[in-house]
């Protein structure tokens, strides 16, 4: 059974789902549907699961001391 809820929400952030919901055809229900149903999931929603090669980087950059500053500047240089 469905059951009507309001949210009160930034008019900005609004704008933001309805955009998202357009490009990802899904309505706005039914991403907040999704997104109550992932933090409330034992199981991983279909098609969400995380793939091989994004598993096996799990930990990979532990212990890294690489800053967003140094990230940046690594963009910069690249894109000179």
């Amino acid at each position: 059974m469905n059951t009507k809820l309001t949210l009160r929400l930034d008019d900005r952030l609004i704008t933001k789902a309805k955009r998202y919901s357009d490009r990802s055809g899904k309505s706005v229900s039914q991403l907040v549907a999704d997104y109550f149903a992932l933090i409330e999931a034992d199981e991983p929603i279909p098609g969400t699961e995380l793939t091989p090669r994004v598993r096996s980087m799990i930990g990979s950059l532990k212990g890294a001391t690489v800053t967003e500053d140094d990230y940046r500047r690594h963009l910069e240089e690249k894109y000179r």
